[in-house]
């Protein structure tokens, strides 16, 4: 085997190699010769054939096959005597040979992978936000799983924000019906932005069987182009205001929420608890993407194209099952490939610059690493042995939690290497939640 190596460009390689045909022969003579025993050809018992059909039926398909195979097994083999680290997958083609029956010559075009020198992180600043949970805050969850499980009460008297009513209407513009303008039957709680401005101020104050009509002004960015910026008129009949009962934060209040004794102190407890853990994995994720910003902006790195490339079709089949996941039809939705492009170039960064931070501080994840990452998600459940069992039954669903552990163990390091600036964050904007 004869190997040529050229540099293309900074990470373009093309390598040709020539092999001997005489091997390539003897393998496609003794592939035949398998054939042979078991091949069914019309005139023929099986396995009875002579060579030289089994050579006509077969030869072909056969010497494909062992082509196909002596071209990788070279392939890899030079790449490897020359070290070099293949970069997504090799272009290959047929070297122009003519008048040489004696050998086979083809070649080979890739990309290698960068060398990856991370920069200096020692003057880098890094914001780490920060957020204490008080009983404030468990106040306001409290608050939230109390709205979670209201009751609606009929009334009779005029309908109020935060009351729930139930009602038919008719919308109409320049008199005739639209697409989506009526209903019956249909409920949707005042004060809560469920429906257009003028509408709920028409229903606002509007008692059980009562009928009126309210003109409503659909803005100029209304999601349904036919009606937007148009004027209509709607008649609303009310044929039911309830009224919002919040459950008391009591023994059964807390048996609804799984403290089976009913005890409050536990159960503000057990809430507390859990939005440390929300809290703390907001954190986290807030300071592992402040982390990876730094490291790309502190790196600089030449990305294969090939890799790009591979990292943009899975974001588009990634894509694509999301929304079939949602009930769309996307078998025809365009998706075009530049959509995803920044995105597939960040990952494809930081999947090299994190290679090389593992590998050269040790930063492996350790198995009492994943298995205390284990057990902090399996303390969220009721049994939590049984979470921790399903993990190590099998060695694929290992591979979450351990890529978790990897990414701290890469945020911890460079944390320690940076300038750390701590950012007092408020819980609510912290939890998104800004009401």
């Amino acid at each position: 085997m004869q190997v040529q190596l050229e540099t293309l460009s900074t990470l373009e390689r093309r390598i040709s190699i020539t092999l001997p045909m005489a091997e390539i022969d003897a393998q496609v003579g003794e592939r035949l010769k398998r054939v042979a025993r078991n091949a069914k050809i019309q005139g023929f018992r099986p396995g009875k054939a002579p060579m030289k059909i089994v050579e006509m039926n077969y030869g072909a398909q056969v010497r494909e096959e062992v082509l196909g195979e002596q071209v990788q097994q070279a392939f890899y083999k030079a790449v490897g005597e020359e070290k070099l680290r293949v970069a997504g997958y090799p272009r290959f083609e047929p070297v122009n040979n003519e008048g040489d029956k004696e050998t086979f010559k083809f070649a080979a075009t890739f990309e290698v992978y960068p060398e990856v020198k991370v920069g200096d992180l020692a003057g880098k600043d890094i914001e780490k936000p920060v957020a204490e949970v008080t009983e404030a805050e468990v106040d306001k969850t409290v608050d939230i799983l109390r709205k979670q499980r209201t009751r609606y009460s009929r009334v009779e008297r005029e309908a109020a924000s935060g009351d729930r009513v139930i009602i038919d209407f008719k919308g109409t513009i320049d008199g005739v019906p639209f697409e989506g303008g009526s209903a019956e039957n249909f409920p949707f709680v005042l004060g809560q932005g469920q429906m257009l401005a003028d509408f709920e101020t028409g229903v606002t104050g509007m008692k059980e069987g009562e009928t009126k009509s309210v003109e409503v002004s659909f803005p100029e960015d209304y999601h349904g182009k036919e009606v937007a910026g148009k004027k209509a008129v709607f008649e609303i009949t009310v044929k039911n205001v309830a009224e919002a009962q919040l459950p008391e934060v009591d023994a059964d209040f807390a048996k609804m929420l799984g403290i089976a004794d009913g005890d409050v102190e536990k159960m503000r407890a057990e809430i507390r608890k859990n939005v440390e853990r929300e809290s703390k994995r907001r954190l986290s994720a807030r300071v592992k993407e402040n982390v990876m910003q730094a490291l790309l902006d502190v790196t600089e790195i030449e990305l294969p194209k090939s890799l790009v490339q591979l990292e943009v079709g899975r974001l588009i089949e990634q894509a694509r099952r999301d929304l079939e996941s949602r009930g769309m039809k996307v078998q025809d939705m365009p998706f075009p490939p530049e959509l995803f492009q920044q995105q597939a170039e960040r990952r494809v960064a930081l999947g090299l610059i994190l290679s090389e931070l593992v590998e050269a501080n040790q930063l492996e994840a350790k198995p009492e690493q994943v298995k205390a990452m284990i057990d902090e998600f399996a303390d969220s459940y009721e049994q939590p042995e049984e979470v921790v069992k399903w993990y190590y039954a099998s060695p694929d669903r290992l591979e979450g939690p351990t890529s978790m552990v990897l990414e701290d163990n890469v945020v911890e390091f460079v944390l320690s290497k940076a300038n750390v600036v701590e950012k007092p964050l408020a819980f609510d904007e912290l939890m998104g939640n800004n009401a």
